[in-house]
C-alpha cells in the first residue's frame, strides 16, 4: 500500500524537523501550557503527535508526567535520544492518533503543530483523532491543540505565506499551492532533503477549519468549555484574539 504523504515525510526527517523555524517556540508554548494546567505536577498528560518530543521533554523537565504518541518511529527515535541526553525518562510510544487505545487515563492532552489532526485525507479521519483523544481523557480534563485557521485563506494566499515564512536555506520548500474552498483543503508540493540527504517531492494536502466547525465538532464530543485564540509561534496566549491574519488557531477546551 502506498504511504500517505505525512508518512513519507516523517520517515527520516527528525533532525531536519528540529531545525525548522516553526519548531522554535517550545519554551513560550510550554509556559502557556503550564499556566493552563495550573502548575499541577500531578497531572498525567498525553502528547498526541509528539514528533521529536520537544513539548514532552520540556514539560518533563518542569516536573510533569507526559506520555508521547506518534505515528513515526523515526521521530520517536529522535525523541528518545533527546530525552536520554537530558537525563529524562519519558514514555514515548508508536501509535496512530485515530486509535490511541486509552480510556479515561489522562488528566490533560496536547496536540500541537498539527500533531496528526488536519493532516488526514478525510474529514472522518480527522474527526476520529478528536474522538480518540477525547476517549483518553478523564472528566474535567483539558485538551489543548492547534489547527489550521480556515479564516486565513479567505483573505490571504497560502502560497505567498509559505514563500514568506520558509527560509531560503531551510530544509523544506513548499510551492504550487491550490486552495479548494469547497473542501477547505490546501493542495501543494513539498520538497525537502531528509536526514540522509535524499531529496523528496511530496504531493500534500491539509485541511483548514473554521472556528465554528471546531466548536461544533467539540460540542458533539461533549466538551463543556471551548475557547479559540490566534496561535502565535512561542507566544500562546488567551489575549490573542483569533483574526484572519492568524495562520493557525489555538484551541483550549475542557470536558
Amino acid at each position: 500500500m502506498k504511504k500517505q504523504w505525512y508518512e513519507a515525510l516523517f520517515e527520516n526527517y527528525a533532525k531536519k524537523y528540529d531545525s525548522e523555524s516553526f519548531t522554535q517556540g517550545t519554551i513560550g508554548e510550554c509556559d502557556f501550557l503550564e499556566k493552563e494546567f495550573g502548575g499541577d505536577k500531578s497531572l498525567r498528560i498525553l502528547d498526541i503527535g509528539c514528533g521529536t518530543g520537544r513539548h514532552a521533554i520540556e514539560l518533563t523537565k518542569r516536573g510533569y508526567n507526559v506520555t508521547g504518541i506518534d505515528l513515526s518511529e523515526n521521530q520517536l527515535m529522535r525523541a528518545r535520544e533527546k530525552a536520554a541526553e537530558a537525563g529524562l525518562k519519558i514514555d514515548f510510544r508508536q501509535g496512530d492518533a485515530r486509535d490511541l487505545g486509552f480510556d479515561g487515563e489522562f488528566d490533560a492532552a496536547i496536540m500541537l503543530c498539527e500533531g496528526g489532526f488536519s493532516l488526514m485525507e478525510t474529514d472522518e479521519m480527522n474527526f476520529q483523532i478528536l474522538k480518540s483523544a477525547t476517549q483518553a481523557l478523564r472528566p474535567g480534563a483539558k485538551f489543548i491543540f492547534t489547527t489550521l485557521n480556515g479564516l486565513f485563506p479567505l483573505f490571504h494566499s497560502t502560497e505567498k505565506f509559505y514563500e514568506e515564512t520558509t527560509e531560503s536555506d531551510g530544509p523544506t520548500k513548499c510551492h504550487g499551492c491550490k486552495f479548494d474552498f469547497m473542501t477547505m483543503r490546501d493542495h501543494n508540493i513539498t520538497e525537502l532533503e531528509d536526514d540522509s540527504g535524499k531529496l523528496l517531492t511530496l504531493t500534500c494536502n491539509e485541511r483548514y477549519y473554521m472556528p465554528s466547525e471546531i466548536t461544533w465538532l467539540l460540542k458533539s464530543l461533549g466538551y463543556k468549555e471551548i475557547a479559540i485564540f490566534g496561535a502565535r509561534l512561542g507566544e500562546f496566549s488567551r489575549e490573542h484574539k483569533l483574526t484572519t491574519k492568524d495562520f493557525e488557531m489555538l484551541v483550549v477546551t475542557k470536558k
